[in-house]
């Protein structure tokens, strides 16, 4: 889902740098700091089913200055310029999705994170990841079972998947990760019922995340953004 006018994004890309495909397969943009630090933290934007990296990165501007911001492209291909984590069908009225796909995403995601580590000079241990829908669910499934590459994730509008909670580390960094989950009531995608379902199962495994609905759809709403702000603060 688009979530600012196509010429907010190429103004946005003409200041960033479009890598070639890295080692782990993604394309990506990226804004370095605007605020000077010797190791500045990253967010990595993950876009949602259908979208691609320029989507999230439309608001990279507006993200704190201190932050090297990166937006991936998804690997799957579904058409020009739409790409995906993984093939899901809404067909039934509720997600039936490529589990192999999403695991595959989620282990090249965290080849990507290593190769992100190497490649900028970013503090390794202020790694966040912020996904909208599907890329939520990356986010959730790359944090979860790998908290030791990941500070914290915002999952936008998304759901935590039934097959990833056997694979989840039970560790001291798994405890501390921070994490901010934002859905709409009035989402029909992706209904708050996941959001809601995914916050009680982390209070079980000792995480406390921050929860905050908003009358809204599967979107990311202008409340939404100043909340993601605040949390990246």
């Amino acid at each position: 889902m688009r979530v600012a006018l196509l010429t907010t994004v190429l103004t946005l890309i003409m200041h960033a740098t479009l890598s070639a495909q890295t080692a782990a397969g993604l394309h990506y943009l990226v804004r370095q700091p605007t605020v000077s630090s010797a190791k500045p933290p990253v967010l990595i934007m993950l876009h949602g089913v259908g979208s691609n990296e320029g989507d999230l990165f439309s608001f990279a501007e507006r993200i704190p200055g201190e932050y090297v911001v990166i937006s991936a492209r998804a690997p799957n291909t579904l058409g020009a310029g739409s790409y995906a984590w993984y093939d899901v069908d809404f067909s039934t009225g509720k997600p039936v999705y490529n589990f192999e796909q999403a695991e595959q995403s989620r282990t090249t995601l965290i080849t990507f994170i290593e190769e992100i580590k190497s490649k900028y000079t970013i503090d390794p241990a202020r790694v966040y990841l912020c996904g909208f829908s599907q890329g939520a669910i990356m986010a959730y499934s790359v944090a979860l079972t790998r908290p030791d590459r990941v500070r914290g994730i915002a999952a936008m509008s998304g759901r935590l998947l039934e097959e990833v909670k056997p694979r989840i580390t039970r560790s001291a960094q798994l405890q501390e990760l921070s994490i901010l989950i934002t859905h709409g009531t009035q989402d029909a995608t992706l209904p708050v019922h996941y959001a809601r379902e995914a916050d009680a199962y982390l209070r079980t495994i000792g995480i406390a995340p921050t929860l905050k609905t908003y009358p809204e759809g599967h979107t990311i709403s202008t409340a939404m953004l100043a909340d993601l702000l605040a949390w990246l603060e």
